[in-house]
């Protein structure tokens, strides 16, 4: 059964709602992509109304902005330090937004959502 992005069957006090329909092509939902550190890899992907949006499945560089100076630079990735999001994204290594890297400049965090955005921008520590 593919899963939706529709209103909830239930209401918060577990009543059912009325069905008035069955589920729209344009409510699916697209599996969530888990960015990791690696050779580069993107996919677009087109959306609703033609539109593309780019996903960032694997990179090993990062836009990191050093707020002292406000100045951007292009840095390799040397390893993955944490992510607060979830146990489980810290264990499996998967680079989300607010997650902490380590560059060539020092410890990073990405201010970005790589998987949607199709970049990784990150801000100094």
């Amino acid at each position: 059964m593919a899963r939706s992005q529709s209103r909830s069957k239930r209401k918060y006090t577990s009543k059912k709602y009325k069905i008035f329909r069955k589920k729209r092509k344009r409510e699916l939902e697209r599996p969530s992509i888990l960015t990791q550190v690696g050779k580069d890899k993107v996919k677009k992907q087109r959306t609703m109304g033609g539109n593309i949006k780019v996903k960032l499945f694997s990179t090993s560089f990062v836009n990191v902005t050093d707020p002292s100076t406000n100045k951007t630079s292009k840095v390799k990735i040397l390893k993955f330090e944490s992510n607060q999001a979830s146990k489980d994204l810290n264990r499996r290594h998967v680079l989300t937004k607010g997650a902490i890297i380590e560059t060539e400049l020092g410890m990073a965090r990405i201010t970005s959502r790589p998987g949607q955005q199709g970049q990784l921008n990150a801000v100094l520590i």
